[in-house]
């Protein structure tokens, strides 16, 4: 299991969440894994999505690949604004993950910065 020293990113707690900046997603793309928790429509939708993010509807969907998944892993949650994907940080949190990170302002917040979008 990894130590806090040889952790990538190094989020914020607010009202028990671990919380990342759109700037800091930015930063370790290709290095931590990105899970968006929206629909498959959103996803592909005019907001779009982040590179290398893997879609994973919040629900029952999501509920499977948080039992089956490496909880030593540091992943990021994202949605439209980061309601949905606090609620996800929250579940893995409850599943034992160890590095579950709300990316805070979702993808309104990225595409605001005019950070780049997966095809």
């Amino acid at each position: 299991m990894k130590s806090s020293e040889e952790r990538i990113c190094r989020p914020k707690v607010v009202n028990g969440i671990p919380e990342i900046t759109c700037e800091e997603v930015l930063k370790h793309l290709g290095q931590v894994q990105i899970v968006d928790v929206r629909g498959p429509d959103e996803f592909k939708g005019e907001l779009g999505h982040i590179a290398g993010a893997e879609l994973r509807v919040l629900g029952p969907e999501l509920m499977e690949f948080l039992e089956k998944g490496d909880r030593s892993q540091e992943i990021i949650f994202v949605c439209r604004s980061g309601g949905r994907s606090g609620q996800a940080t929250m579940a893995a949190l409850q599943f034992g993950y160890k590095f579950p990170m709300n990316m805070v302002g979702g993808m309104i917040r990225w595409n605001n910065l005019q950070h780049p979008k997966g095809t």
